[in-house]
């Protein structure tokens, strides 16, 4: 048993995402682990572009509140302590709404086999990003 070494902030890549986005690494895995872990923290309105997981990824919320989008519109609205999985292969976003800073934990795994873990695509619009939320029922 060990601790991890802990990595220091960073500003996530400006072609993943729009606004201001900061990320900590709690663990990349190493052989034979594929686990990843970041905590990621959003400014108001900032999201990722659209993108997909080989083996999909889930989302726990921390602090603010969430918005979790996919491709055929739909918003999910996610608040601190839920969490939201995201299916293998499926296009969506996730980002802070327009008023308040958001923190989630973002977890996924590699492919083990080479394939690329996350595919990106286009940025999310303004528009998509204001579309109607959904809450957990």
């Amino acid at each position: 048993m060990e601790f991890i070494k802990q990595q220091p902030t960073s500003k996530a890549p400006a072609d993943w995402f729009t606004g201001d986005v900061w990320w900590d690494v709690i663990v990349a895995g190493q052989e034979p682990s594929r686990m990843r872990a970041n905590l990621v923290r959003f400014s108001p309105s900032a999201r990722t572009n659209w993108h997909s997981h080989a083996v999909g990824q889930t989302l726990h919320v921390v602090s603010g509140i969430a918005l979790i989008g996919t491709r055929d519109g739909t918003i999910l609205e996610a608040h601190p302590g839920e969490t939201v999985s995201c299916p293998p292969g499926e296009e969506h976003w996730h980002g802070a709404t327009p008023d308040h800073f958001m923190e989630h934990i973002a977890l996924w795994e590699t492919t083990g086999d080479g394939t690329p873990e996350t595919v990106w695509a286009e940025p999310v619009t303004d528009q998509q990003h204001r579309g109607h939320r959904r809450r957990n029922q």
